[in-house]
């Protein structure tokens, strides 16, 4: 067996997984849930237009999950650091994701922390 690779239990190789990918990977699908969940919000309590409210937070619950399938690419965690922005700024259509986003943001913020550490743990 390489480095880097375990078995399975048919006994195939795979890659092992990447602890800090897959932190950065739950947060982001935690925030296409929480995102998606402020559309009926800002329809039936803000009286936001759905189209705008689906489209707006529709399309940022996408991106979202679409981003945590990207995450093997250097790119995707910039990328995902401007989506972060994004999401604190539905606040303006949601006053409840100003939170919400700071929140999501701190968590991402908190995965990059936590990806050093790991990284520069297993370095040693």
């Amino acid at each position: 067996m390489t480095e880097g690779t375990t078995q399975d239990a048919a006994g195939g190789g795979r890659k092992a997984a990447d602890p800090v990918r897959r932190l950065y990977a739950t947060v982001l699908s935690c925030e296409a849930i929480v995102i998606a969940l402020a559309i009926p919000v800002a329809i039936s309590v803000l009286d936001v237009p759905g189209a705008t409210a689906g489209a707006v937070c529709g399309g940022l619950a996408v991106v979202c999950l679409l981003m945590a399938g990207l995450l093997r690419f250097r790119w995707s965690f910039a990328a995902g650091s401007v989506l972060q922005v994004a999401i604190i700024a539905t606040g303006f259509m949601v006053p409840a994701m100003f939170f919400l986003g700071a929140v999501f943001g701190a968590l991402w913020l908190t995965a990059f922390w936590m990806g050093r550490k790991v990284r520069g743990l297993a370095a040693r």
